[in-house]
């Protein structure tokens, strides 16, 4: 976003062993310290973090032998300094499908399963296999599964609290059938390129706007390569790509993550706002065996199915409640993106302190109309909404 202090001092990790010393030197002195990736997904304070801001710079991607690993699909170890759209680009360059959708997300893939990432229909969670992590509690290394992370709608354990540092995560890809020829590699080199990668097919499609982009429908797949270009040209118009000519990507992305509220209280919103269902709606059967009944167990019957979630649209809520695109604050040099309302952005000279009194206006708009209170989606320092 272009604002914010600076940091009381810089430590930098390029590897990996460095990434690990560094952070148990740090959590071993008395002063508050702030791990960073890219930067991205952050809004600092005017004055600057007030301690040591570690930078991960550890890179570099390989292919892990797993004798338990699906047919046809590869598990890729990736560093967690390493950019994650550069990690995309060569994921879709050899033909390996399931992340392509995330195309064009900035940030390191460390980060990733923190927030657990997602854009137009896949998330991080749907190809984690598991990270290596540095647990703050016990000291030491340990890989957590994707079901340890408990990951959840740009969420995780992690987020929740539990403390330490990502190393490295490995993903489930699947690998379209020219990159079988794709050789090993490596730690810090990536997967040399299968000759004709880019005709793999690409996950199914699964988001409307994204198949309405692309010519098909919802469920079809597409090549790879295609879906990619795609999600870039999409994530361009809505002022998501950085241009540093072009103020409505001087942002964290989106401000506001999508509300997940009861459908009772959807019915309460007007006819015309978006509404998307949310998760598995079925109680779990419930099983009493006939050797149960005899020996007197009572009949197990199943739980009242827990009432349905929707997610709601952000953007619309806030367009719906008054604040159009391009809206700003008198005075102020922060205002929403021209182009989608969901960013707000830096028009040039903004204060962090005006990003963060636009956030409240727009927050206490929502609420004054819709009744639904906006929660943010990068990480605040030194800042409340």
């Amino acid at each position: 976003m272009r604002v914010g202090g600076p940091a009381e001092r810089i430590v930098v990790a390029r590897s990996g062993d460095e990434l690990v010393r560094c952070a148990t030197e740090l959590w071993q002195g008395d002063e508050p310290w702030l791990l960073l990736g890219g930067g991205s997904n952050t809004v600092m304070h005017d004055d600057g973090f007030p301690g040591p801001v570690l930078l991960v710079r550890s890179t570099g991607m390989e292919l892990v032998n797993d004798p338990e690993q699906p047919e046809g699909r590869v598990r890729l170890r990736v560093q967690a300094g390493h950019d994650w759209d550069a990690l995309v680009a060569a994921c879709v360059e050899r033909g390996w499908s399931g992340i392509e959708a995330l195309s064009g997300i900035p940030g390191l893939a460390g980060a990733a399963p923190v927030q657990n990432i997602g854009a137009y229909g896949q998330e991080l969670a749907d190809v984690l296999h598991s990270i290596e992590f540095l647990d703050r509690e016990s000291g030491e290394m340990q890989r957590l599964s994707a079901d340890e992370l408990q990951l959840g709608y740009r969420d995780s354990a992690i987020k929740r609290g539990r403390e330490g540092v990502v190393l490295s995560i490995d993903l489930l890809l699947t690998a379209g059938a020219s990159a079988e020829s794709a050789a090993p590699a490596g730690r810090h080199a990536a997967p040399a390129a299968a000759p004709e990668a880019g005709d793999a097919l690409s996950e199914p499609v699964r988001y409307a706007q994204l198949a309405a982009a692309l010519g098909v429908e919802p469920g079809d797949r597409v090549p790879v390569r295609q879906l990619r270009e795609a999600v870039l040209r999409l994530r361009a118009s809505k002022g998501m790509v950085l241009d540093p000519e072009d103020h409505d990507t001087w942002s964290a992305g989106s401000f506001f993550t999508n509300p997940i509220v009861t459908e009772r209280f959807a019915r309460t919103l007007p006819e015309n706002a978006p509404r998307f269902p949310v998760g598995d709606d079925e109680p779990a059967p419930a099983v009493t065996t006939l050797e149960e009944l005899a020996a007197g167990v009572p009949m197990r019957f199943p739980q009242a199915a827990p009432e349905r979630r929707i997610k709601l649209s952000a953007a619309w809520l806030i367009e719906n409640s008054g604040v159009p695109r391009g809206y700003r604050l008198p005075g102020s040099g922060a205002a929403i993106s021209s182009k989608h309302t969901l960013a707000i952005t830096n028009r040039g000279g903004a204060t962090a302190a005006q990003v963060a009194e636009l956030a409240r206006f727009v927050v206490q708009r929502v609420q004054q109309e819709f009744g639904v209170i906006l929660a943010p989606e990068p990480n605040l320092y030194g800042l409340e909404l």
